[in-house]
């Protein structure tokens, strides 16, 4: 059963009604109809006025479709490829090769897993280093091939252990920003749930990047914010709105290109129409890339990310 919020307690008790009602639906068939039209309307009153923290509250949900989630519904033949041949294969990152609409990709992305034994297998989703010279490797893979490349982002932010920091964290982080901006392939990225701070960025500096409408974008979470200026996680409400983490305010400020609409209720409700709205749109994208030469693509990438941090 789907995880009701606070703010979606009305929705809640009319689905548990329903429930009721279903048991006998010749004698409630009118009650029923009517109900469902207030449920509907209610999903898109509550879902088109969310607050910040609201947002972070759904970005986070449990059942809300996760970077092997959009692969399986998104690609076919895909065959994932490992390591970074240099240290270890990290599970927080999962990458490899697929087809879209009967055109070849490279993919990378973050998975957090679902349940406590997947979750714990991907880390959280928490990226080392050997995650992010993994992507560096299919970065070069692609290039080599001459195939886009598309990534999914949905972390909390790198791993923050010492065994992470003394392999150079921050160096492959920084490492796998530069071979993004530098490389000679077409590249989407998609802020599909969470995208915390360098390690969503070590995956997300490409020529278009995409936000799902309820996801977030920011340098640190919420708690992360108010633990450091308010000594307290319970302004976490606040530094969710001082933060500008909503794909509204990214968009605003050029942080990312697009935003993509989810269903009314969010993606966790339906992934499968997410999915399909998110694949239609990475085919027009990849399209509309590789109309424009490399040379060309590489200079519109950099300066695009050079007007960003002149802005901010």
């Amino acid at each position: 059963m789907i995880k009701y919020f606070e703010f979606e307690n009305d929705i809640e008790n009319i689905e548990n009604t329903l429930v009721q009602l279903n048991n006998n639906k010749e004698l409630n068939s009118e009650k029923i109809k009517k109900l469902k039209v207030e449920r509907d309307e209610l999903y898109k009153r509550v879902y088109s006025n969310l607050d910040p923290w609201q947002k972070v509250q759904v970005s986070r949900h449990g059942e809300r479709p996760h970077t092997l989630d959009y692969i399986n519904r998104i690609f076919t033949d895909i065959v994932f490829l490992h390591g970074d041949k240099k240290y270890a294969d990290d599970n927080a990152i999962l990458g490899g090769l697929a087809k879209i609409d009967g055109n070849s990709v490279f993919f990378v992305g973050t998975e957090k897993g679902n349940t406590m034994e997947t979750r714990i297998k991907h880390n959280f989703g928490m990226a080392k280093p050997e995650g992010y010279r993994k992507v560096q490797r299919l970065l070069k893979l692609a290039e080599k091939f001459k195939l886009p490349l598309i990534s999914f982002v949905d972390t909390a932010g790198a791993f923050p252990g010492k065994d992470a920091e003394e392999r150079g964290q921050s160096e492959s982080i920084a490492s796998s920003i530069l071979h993004f901006l530098k490389t000679k392939i077409p590249t989407i990225s998609i802020i599909i749930g969470e995208g915390g701070s360098g390690g969503a960025i070590g995956i997300a500096t490409s020529d278009k990047v995409l936000m799902l409408e309820h996801s977030i974008y920011s340098v640190i979470s919420p708690e992360g914010c108010a633990s450091i200026l308010w000594r307290n996680t319970e302004f976490s409400q606040e530094a969710a709105k001082t933060l500008k983490l909503t794909s509204d305010d990214c968009k605003k400020f050029n942080i990312i290109d697009y935003v993509i609409p989810e269903p009314f209720g969010g993606a966790h409700r339906h992934p499968s129409k997410q999915a399909e709205i998110l694949k239609q749109k990475l085919i027009n994208l990849i399209n509309e890339l590789e109309q424009k030469s490399i040379n060309e693509l590489v200079k519109i990438r950099k300066e695009k990310y050079l007007n960003i941090t002149s802005d901010i």
